[in-house]
């Protein structure tokens, strides 16, 4: 059996629900990204994080209808991104840890749930892409982006806080050479 819409309204979440596609699993995954910014967004006091957050949030939504309809992220939104990446980036003051264990409390919690989502939404759009729908080039651009940004908000928050971050160092893989 296939599902398929009932007929009745009031019985349908979402116009795309039942299509076999990845293009739904997008929007749904882009969805609750948002909707987990939303939550950071109403754990922060009114600095600039909050402001960089409330920016990004309907851009969130952009990125989702611009799967299906036409590309809401453009090169600005590219370019405000990075600049508010690297200014939160340039606050942490350990930043020779290339990852840490995700800890920490409320909101470096939650977006570090946004993190783990923005990962995920780079992956459908992965999918999308081998599923023969042509995906513009800015949005793995702009998901990849957003990945970073939301890593350094949760180094900048636990460096205020005082938590400690201990690094992770795989064991899986060989370190990195440093370049000279």
């Amino acid at each position: 059996m296939v599902l398929k819409f009932s007929g009745d309204i009031d019985e349908l979440a979402y116009p795309f629900i039942f299509e076999d596609s990845p293009l739904c699993d997008f929007e749904i995954l882009t969805d609750e990204l948002c909707t987990y910014v939303g939550l950071v967004i109403s754990q922060l006091d009114h600095g600039e994080m909050q402001q960089s957050l409330i920016w990004l949030q309907p851009r969130i939504f952009h990125l989702n209808g611009s799967i299906r309809g036409k590309c809401g992220i453009f090169e600005s939104d590219i370019s405000k991104l990075k600049a508010d990446y690297h200014y939160f980036r340039d606050q942490v003051t350990d930043s020779n840890k290339r990852f840490v264990l995700p800890r920490g409390v409320g909101a470096v919690v939650q977006l570090h749930q946004c993190r783990s989502l923005a990962k995920k939404v780079v992956r459908q759009l992965v999918r999308v892409d081998a599923s023969a729908k042509k995906v513009p080039p800015i949005l793995p651009r702009f998901s990849n982006l957003l990945v970073n940004y939301l890593f350094a908000l949760t180094r900048v928050l636990n460096q205020q806080a005082g938590i400690e971050e201990p690094e992770y160092i795989s064991i899986n893989y060989p370190k990195p050479e440093v370049k000279k």
